[in-house]
């Protein structure tokens, strides 16, 4: 009996289910944010110049934008800045490139708005962290995406999530480094594949766009995936049924 992309997709998350359950956060819900129709109509009418159109079809990716900057930011920023002052200078600068939307946009407007916040958040991290320029452009690039270890970083500090008061310290410490080792055996596109659909909450459709690989490929990795970090998590104790 042959079995298919789809069985084996479902067998994948069958086994990822008890993660799941004790770590919610690792959950992905791909929310509907617009319908496809109106948002076709909004772009068509920001390639005449409308920034009304634009606010609308920021406001409505608004929410996925904001788990983006929840998920890449650095621990350090935490309770310095916030979330919605950076969603706020990614809208100034979707504005300053409303000329270029018909190119940059093509393919998904909000890859396109994506690859915008991405590119705030990196000045954010520069201007209050005192990060040099060359340094932080190491961490995001338009072609390349988030570097292998702040992707890796982002990944263990989420993981950990739940290790949040002070007497959990010496062991959240002892975990990250744990679990990061772990996580950098695993192939360094796979890992942003998680990243992408489980923590971003991206559709398969859009993490191949941004990955540059095709939708067949993204499915595929994002199943192995799934099923690597299972075997990553339960290395570790804490993790452990």
């Amino acid at each position: 009996m042959t079995v298919t992309t789809e069985n084996r997709r479902h067998a994948v998350l069958r086994s990822f289910e008890g993660i799941s359950r004790n770590h919610p956060e690792l959950i992905c819900r791909l929310d509907r944010t617009i319908d496809p129709e109106r948002e076709q109509f909004l772009a068509d009418r920001v390639l005449t110049g409308d920034q009304d159109a634009l606010a609308e079809l920021f406001s409505a990716h608004r929410d996925r934008l904001w788990r983006l900057i929840s998920f890449r930011m650095d621990p350090r920023l935490h309770g310095r800045v916030d979330a919605d002052d950076i969603l706020q200078e990614a809208w100034l600068a979707a504005v300053q490139r409303m000329g270029h939307f018909l190119s940059d946009a093509s393919r998904s407007i909000f890859v396109w708005f994506r690859m915008i916040t991405c590119q705030t958040l990196i000045d954010v991290h520069r201007r209050h962290l005192n990060t040099q320029k060359r340094s932080a452009a190491l961490e995001f690039s338009i072609d390349d995406g988030w570097s292998s270890g702040a992707t890796t970083s982002a990944l263990s500090f989420h993981l950990l999530g739940h290790l949040t008061s002070p007497s959990q310290a010496a062991l959240r410490e002892e975990l990250s480094r744990q679990l990061q080792a772990a996580l950098e055996s695993m192939n360094e596109i796979d890992r942003e594949v998680l990243a992408l659909r489980h923590f971003e909450q991206l559709s398969n459709r859009e993490t191949a766009q941004i990955l540059g690989i095709s939708d067949q490929a993204a499915s595929d990795r994002y199943m192995r995936a799934l099923a690597r970090l299972k075997k990553v998590l339960q290395m570790l104790p804490e993790f452990r049924d």
